[in-house]
């Protein structure tokens, strides 16, 4: 068979959407090379390289075969019975059926003795063997291209017009991303002969819009594609190197600032700007220092999200006046440049400064009557109605610290009392920056700027935290609020929004979750887990229920209803979170589920009985007792009755009266350093039982046929069952 060659295919077009090209270039050549594999003209070792620029998608495929090999086929025709009469003479059936695959049918009889008899099944069946002629690269690539086009993750489709041939009467219209005015397609240093979106290939393109050296750029084969648009075009085309230059000119340019300066850390913002320019030059800029009197988070907000700019940073992570423009031009003389930059940058943080100072001008407590103004959700009113929901459920959290088992970080009751005025204050208040002008701009900046404001009208640290952080986790690796005013708040917060949601059925689907809910569920879970709390989940989700009465006072009786019944929905939505966050931390899927299986209701004990179910699935005697445990689950689930009660008068056999004394010294110690906190050390006083276990099944009769030692034995069973299950649910370990 020929060599192979490797394949080069470039759409030139339209500036694309910066947001999506990394997409775009990497599902582009994707869908090529996976078209290409599925007709036999890559091999194995065939490698696909993406390339994407703001006015190009391409993809250079290795090892591509001008045409695939042929291929031997065997197809199932029909039932022997069907294509054959009484004589083994073809049935107009399989005449008709044999046309239709393009088979020699001229004497009937010889394309009879051609086929295959061979069973199928309870029939035999007739068997057609052919030899499929490998598709060539023009056919081919013409598929693929068509394919690749089609299933591009397109944002949002362009629809336009061809440029009309004046040979043929009408207009043609073509729908792609942007307008596409190139078609670069070669095989080796052959152009393959394809067409789409009304282009036919060729072998040149263009380059930079301002500083290549030649147009059209001319590509003389498919492994010279980036290095001469490098060359000739002033591109770089790999969206990955354009990206490492980009990171590299930054660095550069920040420390040839000094100071210890650094460009602010932002990958999407970096994956944004590459995807804006072909050839970067990245320059330093600054604007008047008076603007560092407003927030940074302001300042840098608006430079990233308006203008794309990297903000500049000092050794203490504080903003300076000096940021970072990634430009597409690199002219010898960049004052222009410079200067166009900085007059543009002005009026922005202008207006974020004056932003600033009219918000000040107002209390947040001034407006806290404006929120009743504001809709949250049209079936759950008001974000004032939503304020006061926060701050109730966060006073009953209060409460529950109050009243818990485990004291609330040994806080004397006067603490609790501080604790609960703040958090009153602070969830009133924690809304109110959505009516000022700074967020109005910005919404990102929600609670960061009811920080910054409360701290101008003197509320404590402690408020003004909690206001700031009540957000908090906002994603992924995100820090918690930092005080204990600033977790209850963002507790309620996240559980009233979570319960408001799933009563009214908004119940994340799919991958679609508008609200946000799996994020919130997992702040739940972390601060329960984290934070210094002793709460049952059952407890706190009941009070945040509670929350919402006069609302529900308010609605039908179906309405209620309806509320009610997707309360239980919400807890396995919350245990579902947690579990997929304990597999990502790295317990296995057994550990978790034995744990979860309890539905353990103080969240943070839950990395101590995982801690616990590890060290005892290490112990010999571990895969003994999990059997055992399993075998007893089973047990007592065709005995669903059964009371954990054991009568010593009817233990008869020497073994179930070992275990019944062995029972008698492990489960309390067992429970006793279970009541400690101790769970791994509760596993393993319990691991002493897997004897008398053993010899138990060995030598008992679980089901006699006396009913009063039958049900003993099962009682016998049940108070082992719950002795052993109270970290975790053993049966899960067994494999």
């Amino acid at each position: 068979m020929m060599t192979t060659q490797n394949l080069l295919v470039e759409l030139f077009v339209e500036e694309l959407p910066p947001k999506a090209l990394k997409k775009l270039g990497d599902a582009f050549a994707t869908q090529l090379a996976d078209q290409l594999r599925s007709l036999g003209l890559i091999n194995g070792d065939s490698v696909t390289t993406a390339f994407a620029s703001p006015r190009r998608l391409a993809a250079h495929i290795s090892h591509v075969w001008l045409k695939a090999a042929d291929k031997a086929v065997q197809q199932k025709l029909m039932p022997v019975a069907v294509g054959l009469d009484a004589s083994g003479n073809a049935t107009p059936a399989l005449i008709k059926k044999l046309q239709a695959l393009g088979a020699d049918v001229s004497n009937p009889a010889a394309a009879v003795a051609a086929l295959k008899r061979a069973p199928d099944g309870k029939a035999e069946a007739l068997f057609y063997d052919s030899l499929v002629t490998g598709a060539t690269l023009d056919t081919g690539l013409q598929k693929a291209l068509e394919e690749a086009i089609a299933k591009l993750p397109i944002p949002k489709v362009m629809s336009y017009q061809l440029e009309r041939d004046c040979a043929l009467p009408g207009w043609s219209s073509v729908n792609f991303v942007r307008p596409a005015h190139g078609l670069v397609a070669l095989h080796g240093n052959t152009v393959v002969p394809v067409k789409v979106l009304g282009l036919t290939a060729g072998h040149t393109t263009q380059g930079h819009r301002f500083e290549a050296a030649v147009s059209p750029v001319v590509i003389a084969d498919a492994d010279s594609y980036a290095a001469t648009l490098q060359r000739d075009g002033a591109v770089i085309a790999s969206f990955a190197e354009r990206k490492a230059e980009i990171a590299r000119q930054l660095a550069a340019a920040a420390a040839k600032v000094g100071g210890g300066c650094k460009p602010i850390d932002d990958d999407a913002l970096l994956d944004e700007v590459t995807a804006l320019v072909e050839r970067p030059n990245v320059l330093v800029c600054q604007f008047e220092k008076e603007f560092l009197d407003v927030p940074q988070e302001c300042l840098i907000l608006t430079m990233k999200a308006n203008q794309k700019y990297f903000p500049l940073l000092d050794s203490h992570g504080k903003l300076t006046n000096q940021f970072l423009v990634v430009s597409n031009i690199s002219p010898v003389d960049a004052s222009a440049v410079i200067g166009g930059n900085e007059r543009v940058v002005r009026p922005r943080l202008a207006d974020a400064k004056f932003f600033f100072d009219q918000d000040r001008k107002k209390t947040l407590a001034s407006r806290v009557d404006g929120l009743a103004k504001v809709v949250y959700h049209n079936k759950l009113g008001t974000q004032g109605e939503r304020a006061q929901r926060v701050a109730d459920i966060a006073g009953l959290i209060v409460e529950q610290l109050r009243n818990a088992t485990v004291p609330y970080t040994a806080h004397a009751k006067d603490e609790l009392d501080v604790l609960a005025s703040k958090v009153q204050q602070a969830a009133t208040l924690a809304k109110t920056d959505l009516l000022t002008d700074m967020v109005g701009e910005f919404p990102e900046l929600q609670g960061i700027m009811g920080g910054y404001y409360a701290r101008h009208d003197g509320l404590r640290d402690g408020v003004s935290i909690a206001i700031e952080d009540h957000y908090k986790p906002r994603f992924a690796g995100d820090a918690l609020p930092r005080n204990h005013t600033g977790s209850v708040v963002a507790l309620a917060d996240k559980l009233e929004t979570l319960v408001g949601m799933f009563g009214i059925g908004n119940l994340p689907t799919g991958d679609k979750d508008p609200f946000a809910l799996r994020r919130h569920a997992l702040g739940v879970i972390r601060i329960l887990m984290e934070a210094d709390f002793s709460l049952n989940l059952d407890a706190i989700l009941a009070n945040a229920t509670k929350a919402f009465g006069a609302m529900l006072e308010l609605w039908s009786d179906k309405e209620q209803a309806d509320f009610a019944a997707h309360q239980p929905k919400l807890q396995d939505f919350i245990y579902d979170r947690l579990a997929g966050s304990l597999r990502e931390q790295g317990y296995s899927a057994q550990e978790v589920d034995a744990v979860l299986a309890l539905r353990p209701q103080r969240l943070g004990d839950v990395p101590k009985r995982l801690a616990a179910v590890r060290a005892f699935a290490a112990l010999p005697e571990a895969p003994a007792l999990a059997a055992a445990n399993k075998r007893i689950s089973n047990i007592l689930k065709k005995a669903p009755d059964v009371d954990a009660h054991v009568s010593e008068i009817l233990l008869q056999e020497p073994a179930e009266k070992a275990l019944f004394a062995a029972m008698q010294d492990v489960a309390p110690k067992a429970q006793a350093q279970l009541a400690t906190g101790d769970y791994t050390a509760s596993l393993q006083t319990l691991a002493a039982l897997r004897a008398p276990v053993d010899a138990f099944f060995d030598g008992v009769m679980v089901n006699a046929e006396q009913m009063d030692l039958r049900l003993n034995r099962q009682g016998l069973l049940k108070t082992l069952h719950d002795a052993m299950n109270r970290v975790a649910d053993l049966s899960r370990l067994a494999s």
